[in-house]
């Protein structure tokens, strides 16, 4: 899992993706036959083949924050870019990156930073970032209204070395199962495209263009799902497998590509977790409606809290989610009509 590790740490926040691109490029580019960017910025590494055409994308980009201003002393206020809720981001570290060098800064807020004891929930408006320098140090640094900011937390393991904890779990395990696929699949007869998308946390727009180029029989994206077990009856949780959608909050996934799906995970003794949601959704309903239609699926790797920089997943889920989709492309269906 040294690659995950790696991918995880590279900072790509939506709509700056441009170092996690490269590293992806880098590590797939030996197993594909072609690599292009397209012009809104995302990764698209084909192996040529037969039919069926597969897309299979994953999203690259990960939540962050962008500087909305900046007070004379220095204490800079921020957008949020992707779905962040503002408690969970109190006392992260932030990274920003110039050309003139690297920043840190703490995510704090007034009250919390002069030491006032209060009980109020922060607002994304409370929040305020101290890189310790003032307005015209930062200037120096040429950091600006515009400038984003990564959130900045090493990985570690939580329990054992199969439970992982750290940030851009959304979506670099997609990443790592897609360039692990490439590896595995590099000999197999049919058209394949590994499509790394960008900007999937501000709206799903790499997916939009991306499929749009392909134009696949039937697509699949591969991202991470919340999990339910924290409280009540558990229905999705860590260790139990990859999870399969049936709903989201905006789309029904394909009946025959997830009937096939199943198929799969029962013929070869894959753990397979049902997923239905009122939350959220993924770049399969963008590629989904691209052109005249697409039939599209979601595999996820369950993950704890989700959209921080502590998100937590087992290793074994993400050995499955690969195992299971080796063997769906190994055996692809060749039409998926509703």
């Amino acid at each position: 899992m040294d690659l995950l590790e790696k991918l995880t740490n590279i900072f790509g926040v939506s709509g700056n993706e441009e170092n996690i691109r490269e590293m992806i490029k880098d590590e797939i580019k030996n197993y594909v036959d072609e690599v292009s960017v397209d012009k809104l910025g995302n990764l698209i590494a084909r192996k040529k083949g037969e039919a069926p055409k597969v897309m299979l994308a994953a999203h690259m980009d990960e939540i962050g924050l962008v500087i909305k201003s900046i007070e004379r002393g220095g204490k800079i206020y921020c957008s949020p870019v992707g779905g962040i809720e503002a408690i969970t981001l109190l006392g992260e570290r932030v990274h920003i990156e110039t050309k003139k060098g690297i920043i840190h800064g703490i995510i704090t807020t007034r009250e919390i930073s002069d030491g006032i004891y209060t009980t109020k929930l922060p607002k994304m408006e409370n929040l305020i970032v101290d890189t310790g320098l003032s307005k015209r140090g930062l200037k120096r640094m040429d950091v600006e209204v515009g400038t984003y900011l990564s959130l900045e937390q090493e990985p570690c393991f939580l329990g054992s070395e199969n439970i992982i904890c750290g940030k851009a779990l959304d979506n670099r395990i997609g990443c790592y199962v897609l360039i692990e696929l490439a590896k595995r699949l590099k000999k197999i007869k049919n058209e394949i495209y590994y499509v790394f998308t960008v900007q999937e946390e501000m709206g799903l727009f790499g997916a939009i263009t991306s499929a749009y180029i392909v134009e696949p029989e039937w697509a699949l994206a591969v991202d991470v799902s919340e999990t339910c077990d924290s409280t009540g009856e558990i229905t999705k949780t860590i260790g139990k497998g990859p999870c399969l959608t049936i709903k989201d909050a905006d789309m029904i996934a394909n009946k025959c590509l997830n009937d096939w799906i199943r198929n799969i995970a029962k013929k070869k003794k894959i753990p397979l977790q049902l997923d239905v949601s009122d939350l959220g959704t993924t770049d399969a309903v963008s590629i989904s409606i691209s052109r005249g239609g697409v039939p599209s699926s979601v595999v996820s790797v369950p993950v704890r809290n989700l959209h921080t920089a502590t998100a937590v997943a087992h290793k074994k889920d993400i050995e499955n989610t690969i195992k299971l989709l080796e063997e769906l492309l190994k055996n692809p269906p060749l039409v998926c009509l509703r």
